[in-house]
């Protein structure tokens, strides 16, 4: 995986763009709201500085090619509803998992349906990934019903070593 731009990636109502500093309130929110935050394990982001130190972080690992996470907007806005992205590659670089958080109130619109499917396209066809894993709580129903429709199965024999909370799913891409 070469970078030279960040991939800004467009659907029919979404831009998914590269983090601006900008967006640090989003930040704040997406890690540090309750209910947003309930099935997921991860440090917060209350303050300025913290919601920073994370926006540099991703944007680091992006240069370091560990990472592409990007802000999802709902067009014609440019406001920051929800993040995802591409991390955990393999050594290979033929697998990588995806994560995403989305703002409550764009939550059940089909959003993160419709930004998972261009990650996956995206994944699968530039990034020739063979699969895509992704973790998310067991009680997190809609998440698990988002991932079954997008083609992901859940890898019964599969643990999260960091979280037993968690169930893993992987999409082939073939």
């Amino acid at each position: 995986m070469s970078h030279s731009a960040f991939p800004q990636l467009n659907t029919q109502r979404l831009i998914l763009r590269d983090t601006l500093a900008t967006d640090w309130q989003a930040i704040s929110h997406l890690r540090s709201d309750s209910t947003i935050n309930q099935f997921i394990k991860r440090p917060s982001a209350h303050t300025q500085a913290e919601a920073m130190a994370f926006i540099h972080k991703v944007q680091k690992g992006f240069r370091e090619q560990s990472i592409t996470y990007w802000a999802i907007t709902q067009k014609p806005a440019e406001e920051m509803i929800g993040s995802i992205c591409l991390w955990n590659f393999s050594a290979d670089r033929k697998q990588a998992e995806v994560g995403y958080d989305l703002m409550t109130a764009a939550q059940g619109k089909g959003i993160m349906s419709e930004a998972l499917a261009e990650i996956l396209r995206y994944g699968f066809q530039t990034l020739q990934l063979e699969v895509i894993e992704a973790y998310t709580q067991f009680q997190n129903t809609p998440s698990r019903k988002m991932l079954e429709r997008h083609g992901f199965v859940l890898a019964t024999g599969s643990r999260d070593a960091s979280n037993p909370d968690n169930v893993i799913y992987k999409r082939s891409s073939i």
